[in-house]
């Protein structure tokens, strides 16, 4: 193995780490502070559950270096995790995917969807195991040409190549990226809206009372933007290999392209944790802010009413 693949898998395992370490972090914090009885953070808290079962699942592929020692028993788990890795794929993307549409319902149509939370669990647990027994059929879960230690939708055999190919783009690369450009309108619909109402708040424009509590809620769930843009940044450096492949099929895959592409893939989980922490740690202070605030009046009330 060369040293720039063997740093590449260092690499890819570090983040890897890193992301599930982090993602268990903010799942922790989340139950720690009971934070999961509120809608808010429950999204928040389902995509960063699926990033942490994605984390796990890339930090496993390690074990795929010394594949060609007995192929014939990491074989067998080679196909279990591969199967894992589309299926937790899909999880994190049918769970962004409600995530946007939800912040779209609210934003831009004002209606509460939150009766719809089932619909979004049941749905992004279920539907990916169907997904990902697809190519269970066609026996194409396998690891990658050497020297790269990693086992997903391959098939090696140049005669049934098309197949390999067809599946990565019917079962993944063309259904991410037509969601893509979806939740791509959903957001700049979403954007135009706010914009347009915090224009008028800037403008001291009188605002109903449905529309300020509108406001108000609203701001929960704003940060909630950061889980689907980062999500779909990190997803494009594989989207671009995938279709190089595809229109390249007889040529390798360029290896920094590859490295690039996994650890972009890794970075979307670690990206999850990190985004709930950090709107943790703002919300604990803005309510801090909040509470010293509230008892400042009470305060300032106490004294003056008691002095008039």
């Amino acid at each position: 193995m060369n040293s720039s693949v063997w740093e590449g898998d260092i690499a890819f395992v570090v983040v890897n780490v890193a992301s599930v370490l982090v993602c268990l972090l903010a799942v922790v914090l989340v139950f720690a502070l009971k934070l999961y009885r509120k809608v808010v953070y429950r999204l928040a808290l389902y995509q960063v559950m699926s990033s942490l079962a994605f984390a796990t699942v890339e930090t496993l592929q390690i074990i795929f270096i010394n594949y060609g020692k007995n192929p014939e028993v990491y074989g067998q788990v080679c196909t279990v995790i591969g199967w894992f890795c589309l299926y937790t794929r899909w999880v994190k993307l049918l769970s962004t995917l409600w995530l946007v549409f939800h912040l779209f319902g609210f934003g831009a149509l004002q209606k509460s969807l939150d009766k719809l939370e089932v619909l979004y669990v049941v749905t992004s647990v279920l539907v990916p195991l169907l997904i990902a027994g697809v190519p269970l059929v066609t026996n194409t879960y396998k690891p990658a040409s050497p020297p790269r230690s990693y086992c997903y939708i391959f098939d090696n055999i140049n005669d049934t190549r098309h197949i390999e190919l067809a599946e990565k783009l019917g079962l993944w690369d063309g259904p991410a990226m037509i969601m893509l450009m979806a939740a791509s309108i959903f957001m700049v619909v979403l954007v135009i809206r706010v914009t347009r109402l915090l224009w008028r708040k800037l403008k001291y424009e009188p605002i109903i009372s449905s529309e300020d509590r509108y406001w108000t809620a609203l701001k929960e769930l704003l940060p909630l933007t950061a889980f689907p843009i980062l999500f779909f940044i990190f997803l494009i450096p594989q989207t671009i290999l995938h279709i190089y492949t595809e229109l390249n099929p007889a040529h390798d895959e360029p290896l920094s392209l590859v490295i690039v592409a996994l650890l972009c893939i890794s970075l979307w989980s670690f990206a999850s944790g990190t985004t709930l922490i950090i709107h943790l740690s703002l919300a604990r202070r803005f309510a801090k802010k909040k509470a010293l605030e509230s008892r400042r009046t009470s305060y300032t009330r106490s004294v003056y009413g008691s002095a008039a």
